[in-house]
């Protein structure tokens, strides 16, 4: 970003054009719209404060973003689950199958909160594993290996997958 993107008038225009992905990516981070909403302000909030600083403001939106989300599961371990209504805060695809995404959010529920951010993270948002890394703050290898069990994990949790996308149980399991 030049300088003259750093003033009021440059954070404004960049919390249009940001906050409808933010508010997707955590909405998927988080499974509640309202929270996700919540998360976004003061991932906003906290980049209005250091705006003429931070170097990559879409990278600090985004680990601010995982790092308060995992604070929150971690919070909410103590509260009972609460049930999702199922109403995603965009407009679903009409191609797209209303099972399949079902199944795979109840997947994706019970998955660890760092499995959960890594798919998110790269398969979402199509993130490399060095980009997933920086925004987690964590290593590239901690990134594939999180990758490969969360992924062994939701075969486990929804061998159904493998059906409603044309493909059998014991094909994807035997990855």
């Amino acid at each position: 970003m030049t300088t003259e993107d750093r003033t009021r008038d440059g954070f404004a225009d960049f919390v249009r054009a940001e906050t409808a992905g933010l508010t997707r990516l955590a909405y998927l981070l988080t499974g509640d719209r309202h929270h996700a909403e919540d998360l976004v302000q003061v991932a906003l909030a906290r980049v209005a404060v250091r705006w003429e600083r931070v170097a990559d403001p879409h990278a600090y939106l985004r680990r601010v973003l995982c790092t308060q989300a995992a604070s929150w599961w971690r919070w909410r371990r103590a509260r009972p689950p609460e049930r999702l209504d199922g109403v995603v805060p965009e407009r679903p695809d009409p191609g797209d199958d209303a099972e399949v995404r079902l199944v795979l959010w109840a997947a994706l529920a019970r998955l660890t909160v760092r499995q959960r951010a890594v798919l998110v993270l790269r398969y979402y948002e199509d993130r490399t594993e060095t980009e997933t890394a920086a925004l987690l703050g964590c290593r590239v290898g901690t990134v594939k290996s999180q990758t490969r069990h969360a992924l062994r994990r939701l075969r486990v949790l929804a061998p159904e997958l493998a059906e409603l996308v044309g493909r059998s149980p014991q094909e994807v399991t035997s990855r």
